[in-house]
C-alpha cells in the first residue's frame, strides 16, 4: 500500500484486521463485504437486496441506524445488523 492511501477505519479496534464489521467503517468509507455471518433466512433477504460477499459497499450515515450504499441504491440497517456484516476496508484515493 502506497504512502497517498490510507484504510477507511482504524483497524487497531477490529479483532482481525483483515476484516471489520460494516458499522465501524468511517462514514464514506468504502469496503467489500467478505461474510454474513447471520441467520440464514436474513442473510438471504440481505443477497435479494444486494448485499452479498464480494460486492463493495459504502458507509454514508451512521447513528442510531446505518446507511449504506450498494448497487447504486441506499439500504437501511440497523446498527446491531451492521455489526454482523463483516466487510474488508478498500484502500481510498487522496483527496485532491
Amino acid at each position: 500500500m502506497g504512502k497517498n492511501k490510507k484504510l477507511v477505519v482504524d483497524l487497531s479496534k477490529c479483532e482481525h484486521p483483515e476484516v471489520c464489521p460494516l458499522s465501524r467503517l468511517r462514514v464514506g468509507g468504502l469496503a467489500k463485504i467478505k461474510k454474513l455471518p447471520i441467520p440464514p433466512a436474513i442473510a438471504e433477504r440481505l443477497r435479494e437486496m444486494g448485499v452479498y460477499e464480494d460486492q463493495e459497499v459504502k458507509l454514508v450515515l451512521k447513528g442510531n441506524n446505518v446507511i449504506c450504499q450498494v448497487c447504486n441504491a441506499r439500504l437501511g440497517l440497523s446498527t446491531q445488523l451492521a455489526e454482523n456484516i463483516l466487510v474488508e476496508p478498500l484502500p481510498t484515493s487522496p483527496k485532491s
